[in-house]
């Protein structure tokens, strides 16, 4: 499927939420509950702050998609990307869905199941992001990707500080366990 097809089939399918594997399957889910719409909102908005300052790299949220090396269609619910690698897309790929996949990834546990969501990160691992952050929650973690280690499993956080493509980036992570607070 080209870029216009998959945009066109997604803007007739409101409603719901697309990925492409890197094998062509189509991957469907609905609308984020609301909660997490908020979490979704928060993550790339410190991130975004942070980017802002440091003008870097530039910040997108879970509406953005991008195209893996490996193929697959990808929306991670947040991402940094170098501006050094983005200057290097050609301007018909700078005006749809970029062919890289970020530096840095985050992916907020919702409605996809625990192995989903680790086999989606180490995809974008595989793919060249340098950091991941699996956010679950539920059980207040954080699950952190790198190159060639294992992930890390981090609990009893009320903020986690970047590292790598975003060392001086510090996510409060209090208005993510509780969006209320």
């Amino acid at each position: 499927m080209t870029d216009a097809e998959f945009a066109e089939f997604c803007a007739e399918h409101p409603d719901l939420w697309f990925e492409v594997t890197a094998e062509g399957e189509l991957l469907v889910a609905p609308p984020a509950f609301t909660l997490t719409g908020i979490r979704n909102a928060d993550i790339p908005s410190q991130l975004g702050n942070w980017a802002d300052r440091d003008r870097l790299g530039l910040v997108c949220g879970p509406c953005a998609g991008f195209v893996l090396p490996n193929g697959a269609r990808r929306s991670p619910d947040a991402s940094w990307t170098a501006r050094s690698e983005i200057l290097k897309l050609s301007r018909e790929i700078f005006e749809g869905y970029w062919r890289l996949c970020p530096a840095f990834v985050v992916e907020i546990r919702s409605h996809y199941s625990l192995g989903v969501l680790r086999a989606k990160m180490r995809e974008y691992i595989e793919n060249g992001a340098q950091l991941g952050w699996m956010i679950d929650p539920e059980t207040e973690t954080v699950e952190v990707y790198r190159p060639g280690r294992e992930p890390e499993l981090l609990a009893d956080l009320e903020s986690l500080a970047g590292e790598g493509p975003v060392d001086g980036f510090v996510l409060d992570l209090r208005t993510v366990w509780d969006p209320l607070s």
